[in-house]
């Protein structure tokens, strides 16, 4: 496989902003402020730009590196059945550990870059996902 950098600029200036995020957003808008930019081993790397609150999600097979590149979300993530909320802004990451559940919450915008492993299971009910001991 060749190794190339990636301009990030570049990449996030040819996406859009999802505005007004919710758990179930799909379709041509959401696919438009998403972008893989390269493959790692067992996922990617991806950069998204949007406005709003994503659904749950956890990564099974490996931890998910998440940095706001512009912007302030906060990133809940469910640790022994607690909510942890981390308060991020751009130029700040967190390494989310394999299999915990976490979402974003950004009502002003964020431009987020994460390393993110594959498979991802989404939670799009209303309320937390279920508890570790419930699965």
């Amino acid at each position: 496989m060749p190794v190339s950098p990636v301009d990030i600029e570049a990449a996030f200036a040819s996406l859009s902003v999802l505005k007004n995020r919710t758990p179930t957003s799909s379709g041509p808008e959401h696919d438009a402020a998403f972008a893989r930019l390269a493959d790692t081993e067992n996922g990617g790397v991806f950069s998204a730009k949007f406005q709003g609150t994503s659904a749950w999600e956890r990564h099974p097979n490996g931890d998910e590196l998440v940095q706001i590149v512009d912007g302030h979300a906060i990133v809940t993530v469910l640790v022994d059945n607690e909510e942890n909320k981390l308060e991020m802004s751009a130029g700040s990451f967190v390494v989310v550990p394999r299999g915990a559940w976490h979402r974003f919450e950004a009502p002003d915008g964020v431009q987020v870059m994460t390393m993110t492993p594959q498979p991802t299971d989404h939670w799009r009910e209303d309320g937390l996902p279920p508890r570790v001991d419930e699965e």
